[in-house]
């Protein structure tokens, strides 16, 4: 009789223990004697992890093309701009322990007469060679002398495919370039575009900022390499953004450039909120009420809210995975590089309304072409850590 209850009690026991541990486990925490671990909010390609873990560190030491892709293109990034992205190793190569993304001229290849009177194919056989956005002559073009060939050659890399992530903290230690109309960015797109094409599934700016050494707005500001912007973009449509509600500016207290030396760049994203610092410093901080984005926007009420059914309603589109990308673009028509803009060094060469823009900026290569020096012209990056929350 003492052996059965013996059993029983065993057999009690070990039921128990199982009960307790899938109770803990679908509690989202593990015990042990000294630990207690809870997941993350954080959902990445990499799989689960819990807060503080790293998730992602590319320290380039060398360019991983498992990684990172290089985006080929003339389609001047939707904003007119004027370069080419390649996958050249004259535009973007990894050197002690750096990543570094340069701006060439297309005429040192193909000469100048080429950018008037030839034809550019985008695209080749190998599957990494293939042309990443057809819009706006983005793969094919022939050059005139009114339209001719983006002048520049430069580079945009991005993990799509490799590497997303949702909520997380993000530190970029970069070194901003020197050079008229030189426009470096730094920032996260959608892995999947959820609640539509863009801006419907949102943008996140880490970086944004101008290689002018001095140019100024209409209220003396030195909008160029003594300026950086963090920018959030959103709406239903292309042509409704409510950017202007999440776009924050700073300029360097010490006036002097982000291209003197190394910043870090830095995003805190949580299922509540999104903040930008610069070296550590807060720039801003996003913090939605309950009607979301929609209603910080102020958008039409006659529109559909895309983002009515979201499962985080508060943040969406931002609760969703997104992917990394760098790169360094230059000029365009967008208004970045403001008409109104002054420079007590240079002007600028063209108009933002001007329908050969492209051609103007290229007979004005005496000027800015002497302020891209080597390897100053570069956008560096030093690291990028994704850390999970």
């Amino acid at each position: 009789m003492a052996i059965i209850s013996q059993k029983l009690l065993s057999y009690f026991r070990y039921f128990i223990f199982q009960y307790v541990l899938l109770q803990t486990l679908s509690n989202g925490y593990i015990s042990g004697p000294s630990s207690s671990k809870q997941w993350s909010v954080t959902e990445s390609t990499n799989g689960r992890a819990h807060p503080g873990e790293l998730i992602f560190k590319e320290e380039f030491n060398n360019l991983d093309l498992g990684v990172w892709s290089h985006e080929i293109t003339m389609a001047g990034g939707g904003n007119g701009e004027f370069q080419i992205y390649a996958n050249n190793r004259s535009n973007s190569y990894v050197k002690y322990g750096k990543l570094y993304i340069k701006p060439t001229l297309t005429s040192d290849i193909f000469g100048e007469k080429f950018l008037s009177e030839g034809t550019v194919h985008l695209g080749g056989s190998a599957a990494a060679d293939q042309c990443t956005n057809s819009l706006w002559d983005g793969c094919m073009k022939e050059g005139t002398r009114s339209n001719i060939i983006n002048p520049v050659v430069s580079a945009r890399l991005r993990t799509a495919g490799a590497f997303a992530f949702k909520y997380g903290k993000v530190e970029v230690k970069a070194k901003l370039p020197t050079g008229d109309w030189l426009w470096p960015a730094i920032w996260l797109l959608p892995e999947k575009n959820f609640y539509g094409s863009w801006p419907a599934s949102g943008e996140i700016d880490l970086l944004e900022s101008r290689g002018n050494a001095e140019l100024y707005d209409t209220d003396n500001i030195n909008i160029g390499v003594e300026q950086v912007a963090q920018t959030l973009h959103f709406g239903p449509f292309h042509s409704m953004n409510g950017w202007e509600k999440t776009h924050f500016e700073q300029n360097s207290r010490r006036g002097e450039g982000y291209n003197k030396g190394f910043h870090l760049y830095q995003l805190e994203w949580t299922p509540d909120r999104i903040k930008f610092s610069v070296d550590n410093e807060p720039v801003a901080e996003v913090l939605p009420s309950n009607g979301g984005f929609w209603e910080l926007a102020g958008f039409p009420s006659n529109l559909e809210n895309p983002w009515r059914f979201a499962e985080n309603a508060k943040m969406a589109p931002f609760d969703q995975k997104f992917y990394l990308l760098v790169g360094l673009a230059v000029g365009g028509t967008n208004s970045y590089f403001p008409d109104s803009a002054t420079s007590p060094n240079t002007r600028k060469p063209w108009t933002n309304e001007s329908p050969t823009a492209k051609r103007d900026f290229w007979n004005g290569r005496e000027e800015w072409l002497r302020t891209w020096k080597g390897e100053d012209s570069a956008l560096i990056i030093d690291y990028i850590r994704v850390w999970a929350i």
